[in-house]
């Protein structure tokens, strides 16, 4: 059945953002955006979709959900996609071999609704034939995986889409609307410098190493980083630190930044 014309719905502020990473093919773009549009999602956001956008085909497998397709905004890379939000879920179905935390549907959607009240949060949803890399689950705070049979355990994007809005939904609407925080969440971008900084540093001084394991270091560290819910306050105190440890820092004669003042510093209450 196709959709009838309708006005297109406002976005509920505790929506999450659904992100597609390296979608292939504009179909499926489409039934995930059909998908969201049956349990109130609107907030599409593309990463480096392979056959380009706008889609035609998107459109047509979308069944009407075109203010889905509409909205939906493209971005180069993973970091961009997130840089806003403040709490990611990671779909996937494989065993990881890292220390992030794995929830189940019901669990993994309260803890984000939970969060929904100090910023935007958002789910992941990897590529049609091998899903999310390392890297890119390192960045999320949690996993989120679905109890299928390990006999046939293989999902499409709408099917993983769908389930998560449907869960999303049904905690949202019987959830009590959660404290306001006392300091404003950090953001995946916030997490992203801090990261980034501290890597920055620890290669300089030769600590990756041996070589070989340098890589899986970073992500380790990274996850680390990653799970903690860290506010903004606490973000620009430790990144003051990390500034102050920096040999290239110190010797520098300009004014102190507002990281590194705020070193120390008491958060606002």
């Amino acid at each position: 059945m196709s959709a009838p014309d309708l006005p297109s719905p406002s976005p509920s502020p505790s929506a999450p953002a659904v992100v597609l990473v390296a979608p292939q093919l504009g179909e499926n773009i489409g039934t995930a955006a059909r998908a969201m549009a049956n349990f109130g999602l609107t907030d599409l956001r593309l990463v480096a979709p392979r056959d380009g956008w706008p889609s035609e085909r998107a459109r047509a497998a979308a069944s009407g959900a075109d203010h889905v397709v509409d909205a939906a905004r493209v971005y180069d890379d993973l970091d961009a996609a997130i840089a806003d939000l403040t709490f990611v879920i990671a779909t996937t179905r494989r065993p990881r071999d890292m220390t992030k935390r794995v929830e189940g549907p019901a669990d993994g959607l309260a803890e984000l609704v939970g969060a929904s009240a100090a910023g935007r949060t958002g789910i992941l949803f990897g590529r049609e034939r091998w899903g999310l890399q390392n890297d890119e689950v390192a960045r999320a705070n949690i996993i989120v995986t679905f109890p299928v049979d390990a006999r046939f355990a293989s999902l499409n994007i709408a099917q993983s889409v769908l389930l998560m809005a449907y869960e999303w939904r049904r905690v949202a609407l019987g959830a009590a609307p959660p404290p306001p925080p006392r300091q404003p969440p950090a953001t995946r971008e916030d997490v992203t410098g801090l990261c980034s900084h501290l890597v920055s540093l620890l290669r300089a001084t030769g600590y990756f190493r041996p070589p070989h394991m340098a890589e899986r270091m970073e992500r380790n560290l990274v996850t680390i980083m990653s799970d903690a819910r860290w506010d903004r306050q606490q973000v620009r105190t430790l990144r003051g630190v990390l500034a102050h440890l920096d040999p290239r820092g110190r010797a520098r004669a300009d004014p102190p930044s507002p990281d590194e003042e705020a070193v120390g510093r008491t958060a606002d209450t």
